[in-house]
């Protein structure tokens, strides 16, 4: 085989690898590998459209500004396009940019900054106000999240002084600590976390609920203006300190320089105290400080000319596991825990790192002794790469019998996990009650992770219904709770008994059981009685259902243990009724999807008045869409259910409906 004809098979396999991480990363937010790797795929694949040009396709996401617009929210187009920078992984890379630019402008100055790693956005404001925020998408096309970003409190929602219109971009980013955070509550309750703050951002911005958005503690750095009225800037550095005067909270830190070799220093710099920062930079960035400069130095097809991203490598090492622990989560998943001799990486000391699964084991070839090469996913948690030394025992296996209880565990066809088959496992308890007393859940206020850990250690609740017989007293003399937090407490559990239905069911833990699922099965049946009594075929016939999730509640209700429980919480005065309320049932088997912005409604007040007429609501236009209530701004959910011929309505014809 010929050198171009293995290039263009090389080409072919590159363009449709990197797509589908694209596809992951911006539109599933899931990755499977790391920047560094997904950086070098992408420079492989320039080097071989530059060495054969025929070879360059129209798919080959070396043509992307950025990732593609999400289709959950409306559109935005960018009147000023959010551009992409090219990178750099070696000094002498940014020495050539340096020659590029001096050629045109012998005298420039750069001005170098962290490149922060989060997820780039757009904020615009009309004479001082935050009117709009949209992603970066393609950098041509976003996506609208306003809502989700007025929750972010370093976000102005007016600025210091008033102009007639500003847009600017930043960087949102989650601080190591809120996911550090984030994490430990995903791993309690045993879903799956994300692998590092950036997706982790990405994701909580996402969010179709703002309220969760809120809780996620993401925090931004502004650092540019793209487009402004009513004031004339000259230079990069007078546009940072000018977004600094109207409020905005700018890059941590940015300096100007006259030469290459100093701005590298400060390169050089950055990349020594990055591991202290709070919060994550994956480079820094170069850019030319003068905006005339810029201007006449232009853009590619793909990035500006006049700035540059120097990449930093990921950190790796090797050490010696010298012993796998297994923990039990809230489900009754075991999970393997490497212990390692202690390394120092990425700023600080490592011990431990996931193993994931018996698979992941399997797949590495991974036994006690082995020497490991480890690193810290997006500079977080750490994870075994591969193994660079093989003690010559055999791979390791997993438990038998529960770690903590010494039950047989299980392993369920189609998955990776291994459970343990004792749901009164002691490891499960706490996991348990924490989810139960969650803000989704029961919404116990006061009712934290330390606050149950230190009722359970003290042996006052062994099970959910026991925190209903908690007295004032006992919550008393525990360590930090005076009498004043404890009757606080005892007139939040007690409130609690009052909740819907759908909060009791979802605060069981049935697997598969979401809160939007427990809900559907609150409105279906109506009381826990009903729905413990419920047929498979009955549970089928709930829109959304699958046979997956009807088998766990009918296993669920099924055990001893849990029906003992539902008797315990009777017991103790919970109200196990839906308290829904419906005004008539003219919407049923009626599904709406909502667009736009309507004149009198939010989304949520027209959501909740279609539910009351027994209606749904869709976040998707599909064939099963009824009707699609659009408003002012309607974007591509209103295409979609135009070219499938479905009943669009205004406000005015809703209100007919509802009379």
């Amino acid at each position: 085989m010929s050198d171009f004809e293995q290039k263009k098979n090389r080409a072919q396999w590159l363009r449709d690898e990197l797509n589908r991480h694209i596809y992951l990363y911006y539109v599933k937010n899931e990755n499977e590998i790391s920047d560094y790797e997904y950086d070098m795929l992408m420079r492989e694949l320039k080097g071989i459209e530059d060495e054969y040009p025929e070879l360059l396709t129209p798919d080959s996401p070396t043509h992307r500004v950025g990732g593609q617009a999400d289709s959950t929210f409306e559109s935005v187009v960018h009147n000023v396009r959010m551009e992409s920078l090219q990178d750099a992984f070696s000094k002498d890379e940014i020495r050539d940019f340096d020659k590029r630019v001096k050629s045109v402008f012998p005298f420039a100055h750069y001005v170098a900054e962290p490149k922060i790693d989060g997820l780039s956005v757009s904020l615009e404001y009309t004479n001082g106000v935050f009117t709009r925020g949209s992603t970066r998408g393609d950098g041509n096309v976003g996506e609208d999240i306003t809502a989700n970003l007025r929750t972010i409190k370093s976000i102005p929602l007016k600025l210091q002084k008033s102009l007639p219109f500003i847009e600017v971009r930043g960087e949102v980013y989650m601080p190591r600590e809120s996911f550090e955070r984030l994490v430990e509550k995903q791993e309690l309750n045993d879903e799956k976390p994300f692998k590092n703050p950036r997706n982790a951002a990405s994701g909580s911005l996402r969010q179709k609920n703002p309220k969760v958005t809120a809780e996620r503690g993401l925090d931004i750095f502004v650092f540019n203006i793209q487009q402004v009225e009513g004031v004339k800037l000259k230079t990069h550095k007078q546009s940072l300190d000018f977004l600094n005067e109207l409020g905005f909270k700018t890059v941590p830190f940015y300096n100007e320089y006259d030469n290459i070799e100093d701005a590298l220093n400060e390169i050089d710099r950055i990349g020594e105290i990055r591991y202290s920062l709070p919060f994550d930079i994956d480079g820094a960035v170069l850019k030319v400080n003068d905006f005339s400069q810029r201007t006449e130095l232009g853009s590619t097809s793909k990035f500006p000319k006049w700035a540059i991203a120097f990449k930093y490598p990921p950190e790796e090492k090797e050490t010696k596991l010298v012993d796998i622990e297994v923990n039990v989560g809230r489900t009754g998943v075991l999970t393997p825990i490497a212990v390692l001799e202690p390394v120092l990486l990425a700023g600080s000391t490592v011990s431990r790192a996931t193993l994931h699964n018996e698979d992941f084991i399997a797949e590495k070839g991974i036994s006690i002794g082995d020497t490991v090469i480890v690193r810290k996913a997006g500079d977080i948690i750490p994870e075994i790469l591969s193994v660079t030394k093989h003690t010559g025992d055999s791979i390791y296996k997993m438990p038998e019998i529960c770690p903590e209880c010494g039950s047989p565990v299980f392993r369920e066809e189609g998955e990776a996990a291994i459970r343990c088959t004792n749901p009164d496992c002691p490891a499960q308890l706490l996991r348990n009650l924490i989810h139960f007393c969650s803000r989704d859940a029961m919404d116990i206020e006061g009712l934290g992770d330390a606050v149950l850990e230190a009722l359970v250690n003290n042996g006052l609740i062994k099970s959910a219904a026991d925190i209903y017989s908690l007295n004032a007293p006992d919550i008393a003399s525990l360590e930090r709770m005076g009498n004043k937090s404890a009757l606080n407490l005892i007139n939040a559990i007690e409130k609690s008994k009052e909740n819907d239905l759908s909060k009791l069911v979802f605060a069981l833990g049935i697997r598969h059981i979401g809160e939007k699922a427990a809900k559907l099965l609150s409105e279906k049946f109506g009381s826990l009685d009903n729905i413990a009594g419920a047929s498979r075929e009955d549970i089928l016939t709930i829109d959304g259902f699958g046979e997956i999730m009807a088998d766990s509640v009918i296993e669920y209700f099924s055990l001893e243990q849990s029906k003992q429980l539902i008797s315990d919480l009777k017991e103790k005065g919970l109200n196990t009724a839906s308290l829904k309320e419906y005004k008539d049932n003219r919407f049923e088997g009626l599904t709406f999807v909502l667009t736009g912005t309507l004149p009198t409604y939010s989304r949520n007040e027209a959501s909740e008045i279609i539910e009351s007429f027994k209606g749904k609501t869709s976040s998707s236009v599909s064939k099963k869409t009824d009707y699609v209530l659009a408003g002012e701004d309607a974007g591509s959910k209103l295409t979609k259910a135009q070219q499938l011929g479905i009943t669009i309505i205004s406000e005015e014809q809703f209100n007919e409906m509802i009379k």
